[in-house]
């Protein structure tokens, strides 16, 4: 029998896949962040980490959840403005970014700074998901993906020994 956590995070990876989003594409990312601080960093273990963050609970009901919203949009089911803000993408809306916030906060204030930078500049499969093309919303995904990544990047550098604190002496 699959436990729960599993079938929930099958389904999230699903999502992603459907809407365009590998997790080999996730994992570029965090190997774009973290490339120059942890050396020899390979796309298995982005891919790893990337694969950590997604069995956690909270970040899979974010990217259901933002998934779910951008759909809603493309098909027009949303009640006005809000219908509107999605479609737009609209700058000071805000919620898309407060959604992933929920996922870079997981390995600390690492995954924030990560985050902006990533959101500000969108490689690789950011810079696709942001594109606004006709009829395909990813107002949600596109912050949620930055997440992933950048939450993976953060916590790999939390378990590189070569940034870890020196001993006191």
């Amino acid at each position: 029998m699959t436990k729960p956590t599993t079938a929930l995070k099958q389904r999230t990876i699903d999502l992603l896949n459907e809407r365009g989003v590998e997790l080999a594409a996730i994992a570029d990312l965090v190997i774009f962040l973290q490339k120059d601080y942890i050396v020899g960093l390979t796309a298995e273990e982005a891919l790893a980490s990337v694969q950590t963050v997604l069995s956690k609970r909270e970040v899979q009901n974010a990217i259901i959840t933002g998934i779910q919203l951008d759909i809603a949009a493309e098909h027009h089911t949303l009640m006005e403005p809000l219908q509107t803000i999605v479609e737009r993408d609209e700058g000071l809306y805000g919620v898309d970014e407060t959604m992933a916030l929920s996922i870079v906060d997981i390995y600390g204030s690492i995954g924030f700074t990560n985050y902006g930078y990533i959101d500000r500049i969108k490689p690789g499969i950011l810079s696709k998901l942001n594109a606004h093309e006709p009829g395909i919303i990813h107002t949600f995904l596109d912050d949620l993906v930055g997440a992933i990544a950048a939450a993976a990047a953060a916590r790999l550098a939390h378990d590189d020994t070569g940034e870890q604190d020196t001993p006191f002496k």
